[in-house]
């Protein structure tokens, strides 16, 4: 297992294997169901290396970005969970801790979450079709296009069976008797039986009236949520040796009539209104439609309330073949990918640049944004605001422009899915380079965790030529009491990797950043939570004091210095408050790193791993060659 230390903590951050009562995961979080919440350290959670930790919906929720899929499995595998087994009966704990709002959000996102991945991947087989037709590549005709055409078209057509099962499986139910159900729906014979709109049939005299199921959603859930409570209320008269016969026998007898005769037709006219209603609001104000939709979308992502409208969206394609809500929210996933871009050229921060990045790929290629709200908009409340914004204005364009989408699916590859393709276009373009431009012109709140390449020629330390000239060697002391903690352990990899220079950590148990040398400050950091020197030597260090304590705008830190005076040896610098910064859920480790030597210089490390260490002790020496 690649991610086995990973796999380990989080089992152990969410209370132990014994807490767990379900796991599933989306395009990129893992989804904690939890015996008793309470027990988990959200705190321990969030410095693993993960984006971030969310209590929604009933869930808690590790965001692990687009491998989540590798840490599911390693996490399946340490805790040796089953929650697939027909025999688990856990799925029905969590129950009795939440709230009637909670149990709906976390069964329809249980329902849809494991084909989320398959919706999008159908629709960009669908894009890929579009695309091909439309250059005149491929003939619709073509025993080619039939064959991708079921490929893409096949998670749609199906849907009362495949819902039926991961239904089923959220309300501890049978999903084999549930998929029969949903399978009977879609059934030759039945579907022979529809010769054309109002067609009607009769079952033991009763009137039906029969309708097309594929593709729809609402009758499936109605029937299996009805058939749930049949289930139970059959497994209490049927005694157990029984159930293996006469519990499919009885409910696909009672569920099947009930489900054409009553449930099926209900849903169908439940989606067709709610399919009415939303067109009729939408022509009625597209622009309120679009400045809501839009504008509310990632934070409606972000608290998991997009599990109630996907079943909408959804239903709308199925009785129109199109729907206008999902176009208008689209432009939140061109508004996020804008900021993975504009950050991505903005910042000099090469942890940002790379968290932008991995965000920015599969928001353009699939529409996945949850690694740029989590890495970049709970950071910066500035590019967040941003987003919202270019959301907001992208959706309104959509609705003016009456845009409709054909699938679930996004990305620049779904672009042609989407009806008129130019008005689509012209939306998602606003949303991804306004957003960009914003950030590029006006920046996104970010503060340096360096001073720049000016800011140290405006301080007229010695140059580089003045210390090669120089005898005098550096002895840089420690800063802090404490336990030295291995580099490899940091939890940062810019920091772990020693890219910005010879690099010291402790683990401290003292509050006071004390001089490791004589010379003078640099710069003191606004927020207080790093400091740069310049020593008599010419040797320039960074301390800084804990990680992402930048986010903490100074509180529990008092600065004793200013910039460009004058220090010596052991004086008080920096007075930081260790448990305060631990009890906001950040580690106070101090590091001590050399940011300027250069290949004429030698250095050596006196600090061993797990040393203690007190204030003064020699940690690093450096000489001229």
């Amino acid at each position: 297992m690649k991610n086995e230390k990973l796999a380990q903590d989080i089992i152990q951050n969410v209370g132990g294997r014994e807490n767990v009562n379900y796991l599933t995961h989306c395009a990129t979080r893992l989804r904690f169901r939890l015996q008793d919440p309470a027990k988990a350290d959200l705190d321990a959670l969030k410095d693993l290396n993960v984006l971030q930790v969310v209590n929604a919906s009933g869930q808690l929720q590790v965001v692990i970005g687009p491998n989540v899929g590798d840490v599911y499995d390693d996490v399946m595998k340490a805790g040796k969970f089953d929650f697939d087994s027909d025999s688990a009966t856990n799925e029905e704990k969590p129950d009795q801790n939440t709230g009637i709002v909670a149990k709906v959000f976390d069964i329809l996102s249980g329902s849809f979450t494991p084909w989320i991945p398959v919706f999008c991947g159908s629709g960009l087989i669908k894009a890929f079709l579009s695309i091909m037709t439309m250059l005149g590549w491929m003939s619709a005709k073509s025993g080619t296009y039939a064959i991708l055409a079921a490929a893409g078209n096949a998670v749609f057509y199906f849907l009362p069976i495949l819902l039926g099962v991961t239904l089923a499986k959220k309300l501890n139910v049978s999903p084999y008797i549930a998929a029969t159900i949903g399978a009977a729906l879609l059934e030759p014979n039945f579907t022979a039986l529809i010769k054309g709109t109002g067609s009607a049939t009769s079952f033991l005299g009763i009137p039906v009236v029969l309708m097309s199921y594929s593709t729809t959603v609402i009758p499936i859930l109605v029937s299996i949520v009805i058939y749930s409570f049949l289930e139970r209320f059959l497994k209490r008269f049927i005694p157990s040796q029984l159930h293996l016969l006469f519990l499919p026998l009885l409910s696909l007898i009672i569920m099947v009539p009930l489900t054409v005769m009553i449930f099926g037709p209900f849903g169908v006219y439940v989606g067709k209104g709610i399919a009415a209603a939303t067109a009729w609001i939408i022509a009625k104000s597209p622009i309120l439609a679009g400045l809501l939709i839009g504008g509310f979308w990632i934070p409606i992502v972000v608290f998991g309330l997009h599990w109630a409208i996907i079943p909408i969206i959804l239903s709308n394609i199925a009785t129109n073949g199109s729907d206008p809500i999902l176009a208008i929210a689209m432009g939140s996933v061109w508004a996020a990918s804008g900021a993975g871009l504009g950050v991505l050229f903005k910042t000099k921060n090469a942890q940002l640049k790379e968290i932008a990045a991995s965000g920015l790929i599969p928001g353009l290629l699939s529409g996945v944004t949850e690694p740029i709200i989590y890495g970049i908009f709970f950071r910066y409340k500035r590019s967040f605001a941003y987003a919202i914004a270019m959301s907001a204005v992208s959706g309104v364009i959509a609705g003016v422009l009456q845009v409709k989408a054909t699938q679930l699916a996004g990305g620049i590859f779904t672009i042609p899915t989407f009806n008129p393709i130019w008005g689509y276009a012209l939306s998602a373009a606003v949303a991804f380079f306004g957003t960009a431009a914003l950030h590029w012109i006006f920046g996104f709140g970010e503060k340096p965790e360096l001073a720049s390449a000016s800011e140290k020629a405006e301080q007229k330390g010695p140059s580089e030529e003045d210390f090669k000239t120089t005898n005098v060697d550096t002895i840089i002391t420690s800063p802090v009491e404490g336990a030295i903690v291995p580099v490899k352990d940091i939890n940062d990899s810019v920091f772990s990797s020693e890219a910005m220079g010879a690099t010291v950590a402790i683990d401290p148990t003292s509050n006071v950043v004390k001089a490791p040398f004589s010379g003078k400050v640099i710069k003191v950091f606004p927020t207080l939570h790093a400091i740069g020197l310049l020593s008599d030597g010419g040797v320039e260090v960074l301390i800084h004091i804990g990680l992402d304590t930048v986010n903490l705008n100074g509180e529990g830190f008092t600065a004793h210095v200013k910039d460009n005076q004058k220090i010596t040896a052991g004086q008080e610098l920096i007075s930081f408050d260790v448990e305060q910064i631990k009890a906001k859920g950040y580690d106070p480790v101090v590091l001590i790193i050399v940011t300027n030597q250069n290949e004429q210089q030698h250095l050596k490390k006196y600090a061993v791993s797990n040393e203690q260490v007190t204030a003064g002790n020699k940690l690093l020496e450096i000489s001229n060659k």
